[in-house]
């Protein structure tokens, strides 16, 4: 399938668009957040020690800031299916995708755009609330780029 008879394919487009939105936000959490990255500066509540934390979130502490955040992602990325009514494994499938997609995207946009760090400072040593690297990324960008990318494209077969 693809939109507006382009050759591009519509997964692709998708993929584009998600990277745009993560582009937006990571300017936007620039804004906010300034160089104190997982809101640090931030007049938030905080969990900082929690086994679910260690299990769900890599064992960073949960933020009032990230929850309200990332809550409202999934929202934003599920409303489609809601205003068009095309729930289906399919469509649940693709807005799961493109959340992992938008996280990734948006986390690492975060880094090059951010005056205060840049892709050189791009390390588990100036970004200690990433606390699990493996070849030079986060874990959860090993992990969910590709599962991403496979969700996404099997969404559209």
């Amino acid at each position: 399938m693809t939109i507006v008879n382009l050759s591009v394919p519509s997964y692709v487009v998708t993929l584009g668009f998600v990277v745009l939105l993560g582009f937006f936000f990571a300017k936007l959490e620039i804004a906010i957040e300034g160089d104190a990255g997982w809101a640090a500066n931030l007049p938030t509540w905080r969990i900082e020690h929690h086994w679910l934390l260690d299990l769900f979130w890599g064992g960073r502490e949960m933020t009032g800031y990230h929850a309200w955040a990332f809550s409202l992602i999934a929202l934003f990325f599920h409303f489609p299916l809601i205003f068009l009514g095309d729930y289906s494994w399919a469509a649940e499938q693709r807005a799961l995708a493109c959340i992992m997609l938008f996280w990734v995207s948006e986390d690492f946009l975060w880094f090059v755009l951010n005056p205060a760090f840049g892709l050189q400072r791009f390390s588990k040593s100036h970004a200690n609330w990433h606390r699990h690297w493996w070849v030079g990324a986060p874990i959860e960008y090993w992990i969910f780029t590709p599962l991403g990318l496979w969700w996404l494209w099997s969404s559209y077969q």
